[in-house]
């Protein structure tokens, strides 16, 4: 029996790989890209069975441009899963973090490291591509002076030496993971959150109206993000995740929503896990 082929955004040790890792087993093919585009085009072609995309941070917020893949390459959630994020401050071993002139990561990492770096103004930041990437190529070249921000499997894989542990400026941070396919899973009694796109159209206060009418249904709302309709002014298209008990009443909501605001695309139905 073949593997499941996992598409994710960076190497191993990333957090990407973490999760792919938990939810489906060691037993994996890794297919490694270095953007989320690629991820999603992998999926998208069959390439992949699954893929791995990080969509949105306790601390940074949202992924946005995520969100927008997942419609462009039309592809499915199949399930989400929260993933605690620790960084660890990692060099080639035998240096103190005085030794340290400049880290590399993730913007993103980066940026939930601030007030570390802040105690440490001798270390100039600068963005790369992925974490543990950073991590491979520091051991590759034998970089002296260099350090990354990375998970602790990270440090493992390549050799790292952990100079400061969970610099992240808050402790309880974490980041939610899609899993995402091509094709929609059948939806089952036991799904109670679906990540949905509604258009409104140009009407008066089209998004109270919209928020009113969830709400009335007893569904609550635990994410929105908007965007404008480029082909069409004044309208504008929102990423919503609804949370619900009773998935007929889900179903319910959005036959309303379609009849009163416009055009409803439902992206995937599962079991929340926060």
């Amino acid at each position: 029996m073949s593997k499941l082929k996992i598409a994710i955004q960076g190497v191993p040790g990333s957090f990407h790989h973490q999760v792919a890792l938990r939810n489906f087993g060691e037993d994996i093919e890794i297919l490694d890209f270095d953007t989320f585009p690629s991820v999603a085009k992998s999926v998208a072609n069959e390439e992949a069975d699954f893929g791995i995309m990080a969509i949105e941070n306790s601390i940074a917020g949202a992924i946005f441009p995520n969100y927008d893949l997942i419609d462009r390459f039309e592809l499915s959630i199949r399930d989400e899963y929260y993933l605690p994020i620790a960084h660890q401050f990692m060099a080639l071993p035998g240096q103190t973090i005085d030794d340290i002139k400049e880290v590399r990561s993730h913007p993103m990492a980066l940026l939930q490291c601030k007030v570390f770096f802040a105690q440490h103004p001798h270390i100039q930041l600068k963005e790369d591509t992925d974490t543990a990437s950073v991590a491979r190529d520091i051991a590759a070249g034998n970089l002296k002076g260099v350090a990354a921000i990375a998970s602790s499997i990270a440090a493992g894989i390549y050799g790292m030496e952990i100079i400061a542990p969970d610099i992240q400026t808050i402790k309880n941070n974490f980041t939610r993971f899609i899993i995402l396919q091509k094709e929609a899973s059948k939806p089952t009694t036991s799904v109670n959150k679906a990540s949905t796109k509604v258009t409104i159209q140009d009407q008066k206060g089209g998004l109270a109206k919209l928020l009113t009418l969830i709400a009335d249904n007893g569904i609550d709302l635990s994410k929105i993000q908007s965007i404008p309709v480029i082909e069409k002014p004044w309208e504008y298209a929102f990423f919503i995740d609804l949370v619900f008990e009773d998935p007929a009443v889900f179903a319910k909501t959005i036959d309303e929503i379609r009849a009163s605001f416009g055009e409803v695309k439902i992206f995937g139905e599962y079991l929340s896990r926060k």
